[in-house]
C-alpha cells in the first residue's frame, strides 16, 4: 500500500523567512508549499490536503488568528494542525487566543532549528499513521463490500439450487419432492372438525400424440401452457405440482363438500380442453388435449399420504377407462 507524500505549507509575509523554512524542511520527506499571505494560504488549503501548517502570526492585511479561525470554520480543513511561528511566543495572551483559534503548538522567532524539525517530524508521523489507517479502513471497507456482493451470490447460488431441487425445470411448478411436501404440510393444517383437504391427480389425454406428430419442443411448449393455465386457475392456498411427464398433481384445501369440489374439478377439465396454439416441426398449428382426473379427499388422521395417493391414483384410472376427459370422485 503506497501513501501519498505529506504536504506542508509554509505561510509567511518575508521572502527571507520562507526561503529559510525550506532549506530546514528539505528533509523532512514531505513537499513543501509557501504563501506569503492569508488569502494565498486558504486559496492553497482548498486545493491540498496539508499534514501541517506552519503560520506567521503577524501578517498585513490577514493576520494568522484570522486564517486559523477560517480554517476552523471549514468542515473539510477544520482538523489540518497548525503551528503557530510568532515572535511574541511569551505573550500569554496571544498564546492563549492561538489555541482558541485552533493552534496546536506555538514555534518562537527566531526559530530553532532542532525544535522545528523535531515538531515537524512528529506532526508528518502522526499523518502518516491517519493516512496509513485511512487507507486500512477504506481497504477494509472494500473488502467488506466485495465479502458482500461474494456472499449475495452464494445466496442467489444457493436458492437457485434450492428452488431447482424442489421444482420442475421445465415448467417452474413445484416437483414430486416439494408435492409430498406440501401435501403432508396440509395434512398437518386440516382441522379436527372443518374444511377438508383433497387430492387431485391429473392425466393430459393426447399429449403423446401431439410430441409425435410436432416434435418434442412442441410437446415442451404444451406443458409448459397446460402448467400455465393450472397455476393460474388454482387459489392461492391450493397447489399445482408436475409428478412427472403429463402427470400433474392438485392439492385443494378448505374444501367444502363433494360436490363442488367435483364442479371445480371439471372446470379445470373444462380450462384444459381449450385449445392450444402453438409452433411444431411443421409450424404453427393448434393443439386439443383433454385431461383426465382422479379425485380423492382425505379420510383423516386414519390415512397417510401414500394412502391419499393410491386413493386418487385408483380414481384416476377409472377416469382414463372410462372414456378420458373427466372427473372421477374415489369411492
Amino acid at each position: 500500500m503506497t501513501l501519498p507524500t505529506p504536504k506542508i505549507l509554509v505561510v509567511d509575509d518575508t521572502a527571507a523567512n520562507l526561503v529559510a523554512m525550506r532549506h530546514l524542511l528539505a528533509d523532512s520527506g514531505a513537499a513543501v508549499y509557501e504563501a506569503s499571505s492569508g488569502n494565498a494560504a486558504l486559496a492553497l488549503c482548498l486545493d491540498h490536503e496539508f499534514a501541517l501548517i506552519l503560520l506567521d502570526v503577524n501578517m498585513p492585511d490577514m493576520d494568522g488568528f484570522e486564517v486559523a479561525f477560517l480554517i476552523g470554520e471549514d468542515e473539510r480543513l477544520r482538523d489540518t494542525p497548525i503551528i503557530f511561528v510568532t515572535a511574541a511566543y511569551a505573550d500569554d495572551i496571544n498564546r492563549v487566543r492561538g489555541y482558541h483559534f485552533g493552534a496546536v503548538d506555538y514555534i518562537e522567532k527566531p526559530v530553532n532549528d532542532m525544535i522545528l524539525q523535531s515538531k515537524v517530524r512528529v506532526f508528518l508521523e502522526l499523518y502518516r499513521a491517519r493516512a496509513q489507517l485511512k487507507a486500512t479502513l477504506e481497504e477494509l471497507e472494500e473488502r467488506n463490500m466485495q465479502l458482500n456482493v461474494e456472499i449475495g451470490e452464494r445466496l442467489r447460488i444457493e436458492e437457485r439450487i434450492r428452488h431447482q431441487a424442489t421444482h420442475d425445470m421445465l415448467t417452474g411448478l413445484p416437483n414430486r419432492v416439494l408435492f409430498h411436501d406440501r401435501l403432508q404440510t396440509a395434512m398437518q393444517r386440516v382441522p379436527r372438525h372443518g374444511p377438508e383437504l383433497a387430492l387431485a391427480l391429473l392425466d393430459i389425454d393426447g399429449f403423446k400424440a401431439v410430441n409425435d406428430n410436432h416434435g418434442h419442443p412442441a410437446g415442451d411448449a404444451l406443458l409448459k401452457a397446460i402448467a400455465h393455465r393450472l397455476a393460474h386457475d388454482v387459489r392461492a392456498n391450493d397447489t399445482v405440482a408436475r409428478l412427472g411427464g403429463d402427470e400433474f398433481a392438485l392439492i385443494f384445501e378448505d374444501v367444502s363438500d363433494e360436490p363442488s369440489l367435483l364442479h371445480r374439478c371439471e372446470e379445470v377439465c373444462a380450462m384444459l380442453a381449450e385449445p392450444y396454439p402453438l409452433e411444431g416441426s411443421q409450424g404453427p398449428f393448434e393443439a386439443r388435449v383433454s385431461a383426465s382426473i382422479g379425485l380423492a379427499v382425505w379420510q383423516g388422521q386414519q390415512q397417510d399420504d401414500e394412502a391419499l395417493i393410491q386413493s386418487a391414483d385408483r380414481a384416476l384410472y377409472q377416469a382414463k377407462e372410462s372414456g378420458k376427459n373427466r372427473c372421477v370422485m374415489s369411492a
